[in-house]
């Protein structure tokens, strides 16, 4: 999909983009196929790239390969470590995980053991940097290129500071600073880019464009959130569900609303497979894709979890420790359908009376953000005015109620982007 100036024709674009169910099934299907058969199928098999298959890749020669074959200096203490065995990853040499070169476009591309092997690193980087070490010399000399479709103040900020931590000097290219899908194809600027720096994130809209920049760039890849996922963003909640309760596996986690695309997709499968017993709440017709639930249901016959997918909240919220919400209308969709999802999801809000009907004193509220609390926002006031609803999906009580742990959750997407990073590259 590509980036426009001009407001009116990227606005007509994105509501073509999420109209057209067709469309949006048929790439559904495209992204999905391969993983579905990795974990339902051909599981654990992996070959070895020679020079003839590195040949093959479009953009890529012999000579890149010195990005996957060159030693990052990274201390013995940051080398991120993993048992099968245990859960609490604890250090054996001969289980040493390496990440390098690898893209993070989606979390059914890791396995329980690395995306463990993630958060544990964020929670050491986190603990640095509390206590001032300092790891500028990681990756001093490095160059990162952030390409943002979509804005956001969490995502682009976690990933700067985190770079600047690890000493990479940052380019920022916003749909107004740079010729992808305009002039040039995703392709090629894939290429060009891969050869300017050491690695890519990308923000936007299908998660084939940021699928076919990791695919061309030969560089490391990073998905900052598309329509469909959001990877980052669900290691930071699994990191702070952890610093609350201590574990992951057999949190009872309840999703509350629209759950078809990018949050509800991602923490069903990052829940199935790191054993987290998942419930998606929603009309049925919010409920996430049918083949992804069915890779989901995979993952979590491995890991323990459990799937639910319920329409009564009261029914669905009973013994949650976490009740995790996101805004009705997703950015990008056009104006006019939050009149459709205020009467859909109208009873899906988080409020203190589902919070009592989790029988969980304990239980806490989680959001991606930014939230429609209030009406302090120009979103939250237009809608108000029109629809005379003053919070949306989270009232504000709750949002600013001792359970909430939002802001925990958002420094979090800082410290596990920074993990990602300087594992990858």
């Amino acid at each position: 999909m590509p980036l426009y100036t001009d407001k009116n024709v990227r606005k007509q674009e994105r509501c073509r983009y999420y109209t057209d169910k067709n469309i949006r099934k048929q790439a559904s299907e495209n992204i999905l196929g391969s993983a579905y058969k990795h974990v339902l199928g051909t599981a654990g098999k992996r070959r070895k790239k020679t020079d003839a298959s590195i040949a093959k890749i479009p953009g890529k020669h012999r000579d890149d390969t010195r990005r996957e074959n060159t030693s990052v200096k990274i201390p013995e203490k940051y080398i991120l470590i993993t048992t099968k065995k245990t859960q609490a990853h604890k250090v054996r040499k001969e289980d040493k995980m390496n990440l390098k070169g690898r893209n993070f476009l989606k979390l059914i591309d890791f396995t329980p053991e690395e995306i463990g092997g993630l958060i544990d690193y964020a929670a050491e980087l986190k603990k640095d940097k509390k206590n001032g070490v300092d790891h500028t010399d990681m990756h001093r000399g490095k160059n990162i290129v952030l390409i943002f479709e979509k804005t956001s103040t969490r995502t682009r900020c976690a990933f700067e500071v985190a770079a600047h931590d690890l000493g990479i000097s940052v380019t920022y290219l916003d749909p107004s600073c740079s010729q992808i899908g305009k002039k040039e194809s995703i392709a090629d600027t894939a290429r060009v880019l891969g050869r300017m720096f050491d690695g890519i994130e990308y923000r936007g809209y299908g998660q084939e464009i940021v699928e076919e920049i990791a695919r061309y760039s030969g560089v490391p890849v990073w998905n900052g959130l598309t329509n469909e996922f959001h990877p980052t963003q669900i290691l930071a909640d699994f990191l702070t569900i952890r610093e609350h309760f201590g574990r992951l596996k057999g949190i009872n986690f309840v999703y509350m609303g629209d759950a078809r695309y990018n949050m509800g997709n991602s923490l069903m499968i990052g829940c199935a497979k790191m054993g987290l017993n998942f419930t998606a709440c929603a009309p049925s017709d919010y409920f996430p894709d049918g083949k992804l639930i069915e890779l989901s249901r995979a993952c979590a016959k491995e890991s323990g979890a459990g799937l639910r997918f319920i329409e009564d909240p009261a029914e669905a919220v009973k013994g949650a420790d976490v009740i995790y919400t996101d805004v009705w209308v997703s950015m990008g969709e056009p104006a006019e359908v939050w009149r459709e999802r205020i009467e859909a999801l109208g009873k899906y809000q988080v409020n203190d009376a589902l919070m009592a009907a989790t029988g969980n004193p304990e239980c806490v509220f989680m959001h991606c953000l930014p939230a429609f609390h209030d009406t302090k926002t120009e979103t939250g006031a237009s809608v108000c005015e029109k629809f005379g609803r003053t919070e949306m999906e989270v009232t504000d009580s709750v949002f600013e109620s001792k359970a909430s742990i939002v802001f925990d959750e958002a420094e979090n997407r800082m410290h596990t982007i920074k993990a990602v990073i300087a594992a990858t590259l």
